[in-house]
């Protein structure tokens, strides 16, 4: 992920700041407790597509 892109690309739900989880190719929210896919290198940031983050990955 382009570390540029993390400095601009926000959460849809709550405009948020996004990490990224290099391991699970994902864009994390932990205001919202959600993982965004990242699919070819395309962050996915759809609510539908997201998946919960158990409170123990609540990175």
């Amino acid at each position: 992920m382009d570390h540029r892109l993390l400095e601009i690309i926000a959460c849809p739900l709550c405009h948020g700041k996004l990490s990224y989880d290099k391991e699970n190719f994902e864009l994390i929210c932990k205001l919202d407790r959600l993982a965004f896919p990242v699919r070819d290198g395309i962050p996915v940031l759809l609510e539908n597509e997201s998946r919960a983050l158990p409170s123990e990955e609540n990175k």
